[in-house]
């Protein structure tokens, strides 16, 4: 059996290795325009801000560790196009500028996503810049030393998270974004209202609600111009959001309006015998049930290692996601899992939400932390949809706890009843989750008895 894999970041990366591992005698032929894989981009405003120890550790494979395994690996080619009637890929060498045809049994696709970069102008200076792959990290890493000053524009993780490390270096920052409020898209607004005064606190200008227009270079800066203000650094960073990587031939297969290949269960594309994953593909969105794009290196390793147990025949179903997600921001976790009362009322779906803020711990310690939280619920059924913390204390392993909760359907009822253990180093004799679920059973009630 001959597979051919397109793109091998995190999803391509973990199809190879489970194809490999399942079918140790097969042609796996690998297929990536960078000369890197593996990248873990999310600790690029790490790296930047002097927080990894090592960055070549920032790789968990590489391509010698894939051809150990047994795969062929073509590292900086670029495929070029697909014939999927007759199983064949056009494929040229980027560095020799050599072209040739591959066929295939099975093409799996892990294209990844791109930087979305808007049609502004001026957005073709040098002093733009990106933050997305292993090239655009070194070279944030190699400026930082020198800049004095940065303006981010895009304050969902990627953005806010480079903003507060170059806060943290004593940079000039400034960051701006067309939506309301800092993480918009991950938080309601009672925690990013925290984030924003953090920031604030540390010097960070917000120009939030206001849309990027126009770039102008001088000899010395970048000015970065929206529709109500103007902001002058020495670099801007574009971190908007991604789109997936499938022009080349999305028109041929069922996707998302934004060009997301939709699989199935098992991974199988609308195509036969051509399976998708990862930033390329859509996922099952369990608090709504459907299919969306949700771009996080978790889903592409676990839709990764779908591909591998599924190549040959159907045998594993995709469980479905929450997009659980965490951050650090100033010393302050943010964390979350499913739905925010704000996406679900942009869906139109309608929902219940309490929030609570609670002492992690007795007050009889020597010092305990308040926790701020979130639930959102189904009035229907009860069943948990979402649910966010943020604290100075680390609460990010309680997201992962709420993602369980709402992939098991679990209700707000049961959530509030579950055994957790108490001792006073670290919960209340009602933990703080079932402090957050009692809240809403007894929001969820009133409401019954109205």
């Amino acid at each position: 059996m001959k597979v051919s894999i397109v793109g091998c970041t995190h999803a391509g990366t973990f199809s190879a290795m489970n194809i490999l591992q399942e079918h140790p005698d097969w042609e796996v032929s690998v297929f990536e325009r960078n000369d890197n894989l593996s990248f873990l981009s999310c600790g690029i405003a790490l790296w930047v801000s002097d927080r990894v120890s090592d960055p070549n550790k920032m790789f968990y494979a590489s391509p010698e560790a894939l051809t150990k395994l047994g795969a062929h690996m073509y590292m900086q080619h670029d495929v070029t196009d697909i014939d999927f009637d007759n199983k064949k890929l056009a494929v040229k060498n980027l560095v020799s500028g050599e072209t040739f045809e591959q066929d295939y049994d099975k093409l799996v696709i892990t294209t990844g996503s791109a930087p979305v970069v808007p049609p502004i102008d001026g957005i073709d200076s040098d002093r733009v810049m990106l933050c997305k792959n292993w090239t655009n990290a070194t070279e944030l890493k190699e400026n930082s030393k020198d800049i004095k000053s940065a303006v981010v524009i895009g304050a969902g993780y990627i953005g806010a998270e480079l903003a507060e490390g170059y806060s943290t270096l004593g940079k000039e920052t400034t960051l701006i974004d067309a939506l309301p409020h800092v993480l918009d898209k991950n938080f309601d607004p009672n925690m990013s209202a925290v984030a924003e005064q953090d920031y604030k606190d540390h010097g960070v200008k917000l120009g939030l609600g206001e849309k990027v227009v126009s770039f102008e270079e001088t000899d010395h800066s970048i000015i970065v111009k929206t529709d109500k203000n103007s902001y002058e650094a020495d670099i801007a960073v574009m971190c908007v959001g991604f789109r997936p990587n499938t022009k080349m031939f999305a028109d041929q297969f069922k996707t998302l309006p934004n060009g997301a290949l939709i699989v199935d269960k098992y991974m199988h594309t609308s195509k036969k015998d051509v399976f998708s994953a990862g930033d390329a593909a859509s996922v099952h969105y369990n608090p709504t049930n459907d299919d969306q794009y949700i771009p996080l290196a978790t889903n592409s390793v676990r839709q990764g290692i779908l591909v591998g147990r599924n190549i040959e025949k159907d045998t594993t179903a995709y469980i479905g996601t929450q997009a659980s997600s965490a951050v650090e921001l100033f010393g302050r976790t943010y964390a979350a899992s499913g739905l925010t009362k704000t996406h679900a009322d942009v869906l139109g779906k309608k929902v219940e939400e309490v929030s609570l803020e609670d002492n992690y711990r007795p007050e009889f310690m020597l010092s305990t932390t308040p926790v701020l939280m979130n639930l959102v619920w189904d009035p229907e059924t009860r069943v948990v949809l979402g649910g966010a913390l943020t604290s100075k204390y680390d609460v990010s392993q309680s997201a992962n706890l709420l993602s369980l909760a709402i992939q098991k359907k679990v209700t707000i009822d049961e959530l509030s009843m579950v055994d957790f253990f108490f001792q006073p180093n670290f919960d209340k004799p009602v933990n703080y989750v079932s402090a957050l679920a009692g809240a809403a059973v007894e929001k969820a009630n009133s409401k019954v008895s109205e």
